[in-house]
């Protein structure tokens, strides 16, 4: 099962075109998650609380760990976020908080280290930016870290769009070329 995790919040989101571009050439059913109608709450104490009540007690049902849960069971995840403040849109650091669920998505060992509870083997994240991209891509470079230590997914791909709009810029022609460097690094 494919996941796409939707953080584009705007009309006529070029990430979401991207993204969903992306989702065709991949060519099967995906689940999605829309952070923008959904707007996940963040972590409060009371909400750890539930969290921590609901794994202790099994219940793998709770809502506080349906996003969990749906993370821990997809094949390939597909993250649509714009590229904003350096990161990406606040929805998706909260969407990650409540994906990074010890016990659903991830355990430790006895030496303290993570260990994956996730099936997916392949991660692509889709940004798109109106400037540039500095080198260190902070909202990628978190959720391949997260990707990597906690959720046991090896494979990771970036694709991005950017300087779109920067004067002179021809944005069609940089989504266009974004567009045909998926088609060559998914093998379509």
């Amino acid at each position: 099962m494919i996941l796409f995790v939707n953080a584009c919040v705007r009309d006529g989101s070029r990430t979401l075109r991207l993204a969903e571009s992306v989702l065709d050439k991949l060519g099967q059913e995906y689940e999605s998650v829309e952070l923008g109608s959904a707007q996940p709450l963040p972590l409060t104490g009371e909400r750890l609380a539930q969290r921590d009540r609901a794994i202790a007690q099994g219940d793998l049902q709770a809502d506080i760990l349906s996003y969990a849960v749906q993370f821990a069971r997809a094949d390939t995840i597909v993250i649509a976020a714009p590229y904003w403040d350096l990161s990406f849109p606040s929805l998706l650091k909260i969407y990650t908080e409540l994906v990074c669920a010890c016990g659903v998505t991830f355990s430790y060992n006895e030496k303290g280290e993570p260990v994956s509870l996730c099936k997916a083997k392949k991660l692509i994240y889709v940004t798109t930016a109106g400037g540039f991209i500095p080198e260190r891509n902070f909202g990628f470079d978190y959720i391949d870290t997260l990707a990597k230590t906690f959720f046991g997914i090896g494979e990771t791909v970036c694709f991005k769009a950017e300087g779109l709009d920067i004067e002179g810029n021809d944005p069609e022609a940089i989504l266009n070329k974004t567009l045909d460097e998926t088609d060559k690094k998914l093998n379509v």
